[in-house]
């Protein structure tokens, strides 16, 4: 299965009521501007499972991912007037949850390998990936659960969020060739857990 492939799939898996463009809900926005409480809680409404479900999926800690959610709405409403419309509300708040749950997964003492010692890029496991995946999108999912916390957060971010690599190191603070080996690596990881899991299960 190919990296498009599996993004499709688990995009229509994980899929919620995010709304797709940036002026769907612009009439709730600008009243939340004039400090409206009942259209910041219909705003809250509107996306809470959708951010939450994000969190989760950094944080792996449901208790852990209702503080993001809290703390990531409080910042939303308090910085409401940056949101310049340029990309939809739902970007934007998303945005801001993963950076909160990124920094609270980081007081975890996150290492990432570097690829300075590794020269270019390797993107074998990019061509690999063209075979297809006996995995169903449920064992997958619990596959990434169980990879190293740099490897998980790298993958997620790439494979389940949408950020490219460039994003991703930017978000993180490394380099995009890291962000690349790191995600390199998470799948090749990925790939041991499920053929162990198969093999048991067998």
């Amino acid at each position: 299965m190919q990296p498009s492939q599996m993004k499709a799939v688990i995009k229509t898996e994980l899929e919620t009521t995010v709304p797709k463009y940036q002026n769907l809900h612009q009439d709730i926005i600008d009243d939340c501007l004039s400090g409206n409480r009942e259209a910041q809680y219909e705003l809250y409404k509107l996306y809470s499972k959708a951010m939450y479900n994000v969190a989760v999926r950094i944080t792996n800690d449901e208790m852990e991912a209702e503080d993001v959610l809290q703390e990531s709405f409080i910042s939303a409403f308090r910085n409401l007037g940056s949101y310049k419309g340029t990309a939809s509300f739902g970007s934007w708040l998303k945005r801001i949850v993963v950076n909160n749950a990124i920094n609270l997964v980081k007081k975890k003492r996150i290492d990432f390998e570097s690829v300075d010692d590794y020269g270019e890029f390797d993107d074998r496991y990019e061509q690999d990936e063209a075979r297809v995946s006996p995995y169903d999108i449920a064992k997958v999912m619990k596959g990434i659960e169980m990879l190293p916390e740099g490897y998980k957060l790298v993958l997620t971010l790439y494979l389940i969020e949408g950020y490219d690599h460039k994003e991703i190191g930017g978000i993180l603070g490394i380099t995009e060739s890291t962000s690349k080996s790191q995600y390199n690596r998470s799948k090749k990881k990925l790939r041991e857990i499920l053929k162990d899991q198969l093999q048991y299960a067998g």
